[in-house]
């Protein structure tokens, strides 16, 4: 079971368990609990979309060289932010890829 769904198990207000009661209960942390995930924010959406055009033009690159590219257009960019961000963009390309192998009779 997802941790979302363990989430919505729980009852802040009831009348008898504690929150920390049930989050043991349904095996999350209390930290789980009171999570709330933020999205990327607009520089990183950015500089995603200046390494995906850069990508389908030479997805040969490496994040050494991929982080040259949008240093040359005047982003400040070290190498880890880019190799997380290419990172993420793979990813989100094998889930695409896993998606369409599914659906295929």
């Amino acid at each position: 079971m997802s941790v979302d769904r363990r989430r919505l198990m729980i009852d802040p207000g009831h009348r008898h368990l504690s929150i920390v009661r049930q989050c043991a209960l349904v095996s999350i942390s209390r930290s789980a609990f009171y999570y709330v995930p933020t999205g990327e924010t607009p520089l990183n959406l950015a500089l995603m979309r200046l390494i995906d055009e850069q990508f389908l033009e030479t997805p040969f690159y490496g994040a050494r060289q991929m982080a040259r590219y949008p240093r040359r257009r005047d982003h400040v960019v070290g190498r880890k932010h880019v190799r997380r961000l290419m990172a993420k963009h793979v990813r989100r390309l094998m889930a695409k890829r896993e998606r369409r192998l599914a659906s295929a009779p």
